[in-house]
């Protein structure tokens, strides 16, 4: 059994939060990428085209600074420390503290009225990979992970921490061809692990480097309103 912090040992990321007009009954947890902030994709739901009667909380948190190896060092806002492209150097440490830190996020949601099932977790290359890798351990069943030029961390552990709540939970991953950061076989291969563990992938290129483009926006703006609008039979 892996150590996870709890909600109430973890001090909340600071985040850019943007409330429907009414009361939400969903929420989206969006994560950004190595050296950014949650300013990243703060303008893109407008952009997203999702039902006017759907009303979803957005949150952008900010990632810890730390320095990263693979930067000479550089103090950064980052998820995690990369050592280095080789997957033996990856920071566990560091990847279970986001995984502690974005569980309190999801707390929050709760206590704020919004169900596991109404959250979906998302994010951008190093804030896709603790998405996804946080998503798939949660203990509770959540609406769906979204994966964006990144790649499954600690791919070796999954079968042994994967919950049975979210084996079925479905997962958007899409890349860029012609990615220079996160090679797209990268994300094939954790794409790979998951069909082999039954994970419902919903699979999407384009030809871009690392980055978002508006069909790929378009995209998950049609798959987000798939996993957060209630079913007519009421659910979720």
């Amino acid at each position: 059994m892996v150590a996870i912090p709890s909600a109430a040992m973890t001090d909340l990321l600071p985040a850019i939060v943007q409330e429907p007009e009414q009361g939400a009954e969903a929420a989206v947890i969006w994560l950004h990428g190595l050296g950014a902030s949650g300013h990243d994709f703060a303008p893109i739901p407008p952009e997203l085209g999702l039902p006017a009667d759907l009303p979803v909380r957005y949150v952008f948190p900010h990632a810890p600074q730390r320095p990263v190896t693979i930067n000479m060092g550089m103090v950064m806002p980052a998820w995690y420390d990369i050592k280095s492209l080789d997957s033996r150097g990856q920071d566990e440490a560091g990847i279970r503290e986001s995984e502690g830190q974005v569980r309190a996020l999801i707390a929050r949601e709760k206590e704020r009225g919004v169900p596991a099932s109404r959250i979906v977790l998302a994010g951008f290359s190093q804030g896709g990979a603790i998405a996804l890798h946080t998503g798939l351990r949660y203990p509770e069943r959540l609406a769906g992970i979204m994966v964006l030029s990144a790649y499954l961390p600690l791919h070796d552990k999954l079968t042994d921490e994967m919950t049975d709540a979210n084996r079925s939970t479905p997962v958007f991953q899409a890349h860029g061809t012609e990615d220079p950061m996160v090679p797209m076989v990268l994300a094939q291969m954790g794409r790979s692990v998951l069909e082999g563990l039954n994970v419902p992938v919903a699979w999407h290129t384009y030809p871009m480097a690392h980055q978002v483009c508006g069909e790929e926006i378009r995209d998950i703006g049609a798959w987000l309103t798939t996993v957060l609008v209630p079913a007519s039979d009421g659910t979720p």
